[in-house]
């Protein structure tokens, strides 16, 4: 009988953190989710929720602590929580970079090393980082978020070396404009034009080689199959671009 494989969600109440919980759960995973907002009622009843803020180091023992409790060993973590500032660099200040910064990476890094004994208990698994194409194409007034995916990346080829002895392969998954709060929220930089959210989203969409937006399902089937040893086992240190083609165009053509 196949053994049921646990996974530790962060950033579970957002759009693709949402669509992640939902896929594995839907494949038989024991879902453990974390987020700093409430999820709701709708949580699967065979996983566990997490309220906390990964930005505090504090919270992170908490967390991981939590998690133990649950489950002796972990086969798999999607580390998906963001937060995102969209100011120009001249007007961020030292608080919001760092509050970006240890949102987005430190919380990566301690997470590595707590989840470390629970992977090693489970024989291996596998991490996935969440970054972002921000990480090798970015824009204006975005800079801490796209410093800290970028961060995330070279975090992410570090962690695949170090941790390949233990049997945990790590790689990165860089979506780009995803249907999600996040990406709503941070419309007002003008980057997609003026008029409504609707309008904004329109522009957007016309500026992928597909032609279209990206859902939080797409993003979610990407991760299950980096997390899935079966599917993605000579894979680790890697980043795979979800984007719709945005990043293969030249912005000049």
């Amino acid at each position: 009988m196949e053994k049921t494989r646990t996974v530790l969600i962060t950033g579970a109440a957002g759009g693709i953190g949402r669509a992640t919980v939902q896929l594995f759960t839907e494949s038989g995973w024991k879902v453990i989710g974390v987020d700093r907002s409430d999820f709701g009622t709708d949580f699967p009843s065979s996983g566990l929720f997490v309220k906390a803020d990964i930005s505090d180091p504090a919270a992170m023992d908490v967390i991981y602590q939590k998690a133990r409790d649950f489950h002796p060993s972990l086969d798999a973590v999607v580390n998906n929580a963001a937060h995102q500032i969209t100011k120009p660099i001249l007007e961020t200040s030292a608080e919001e970079w760092d509050l970006v910064i240890a949102s987005n990476l430190r919380s990566v890094f301690l997470g590595a090393k707590l989840a470390f004994p629970l992977f090693k208990a489970a024989g291996g698994g596998a991490i996935v980082n969440i970054s972002s194409v921000h990480a090798i194409a970015t824009s204006a007034n975005i800079a801490a978020y796209a410093a800290s995916k970028g961060g995330l990346l070279a975090l992410t080829r570090a962690m695949a070396i170090e941790f390949a002895p233990a049997n945990i392969r790590v790689n990165a998954v860089l979506p780009g404009a995803v249907d999600t709060p996040m990406l709503r929220a941070g419309m007002n930089r003008s980057h997609a034009g003026d008029g409504t959210i609707h309008e904004r989203l329109e522009n957007l969409a016309r500026k992928t080689v597909n032609g279209r937006v990206g859902t939080p399902d797409e993003i979610a089937h990407t991760i299950y199959f980096l997390a899935d040893s079966t599917q993605s086992s000579f894979m680790t240190g890697q980043a795979l671009v979800v984007d719709g083609g945005a990043t293969a165009r030249l912005s000049t053509e």
